[in-house]
């Protein structure tokens, strides 16, 4: 078992920036490819971000591409997603999730076996 806890989540202003974290607790960390998902309200969970166990490769949705960047110390047993040129759009509970171990990237909620509880991100003037 992977338990996952997300924070930093909290109201910022339009164009403003936040970082989240996700600590990892229990089985070892480092195995496992990482992924940032997030959920509007009214809306289903969608794909935002993912790192691979070894932080050699990410992907990312396009809607976050060039604004976020996820990466990962497996030191810390943590995961982060900084999140630069906040809009409106992006505020959503953001979840993170671990798949693996030894998996690549993957956009599909399905295929995370554990998931945090969320945090989260309101951007609003």
């Amino acid at each position: 078992q992977v338990q996952l806890e997300e924070s930093g989540g909290g109201l910022v202003q339009p164009g403003g920036s936040l970082r989240l974290s996700c600590a990892a607790s229990g089985r070892a960390f480092s195995p496992f490819a990482m992924g940032w998902f997030r959920q509007a309200l009214g809306k289903e969970r969608e794909f935002a971000a993912a790192i691979k166990w070894s932080g050699s490769s990410t992907s990312y949705a396009d809607s976050v591409e060039g604004r976020f960047t996820i990466s990962r110390d497996n030191d810390k047993n943590t995961v982060y997603l900084q999140m630069n040129s906040l809009q409106p759009e992006d505020t959503a509970v953001y979840y993170c999730a671990a798949r693996g171990p030894y998996s690549s990237t993957s956009q599909y909620a399905h295929e995370y076996d554990y998931w945090g509880q969320g945090t989260q991100v309101t951007v609003s003037s």
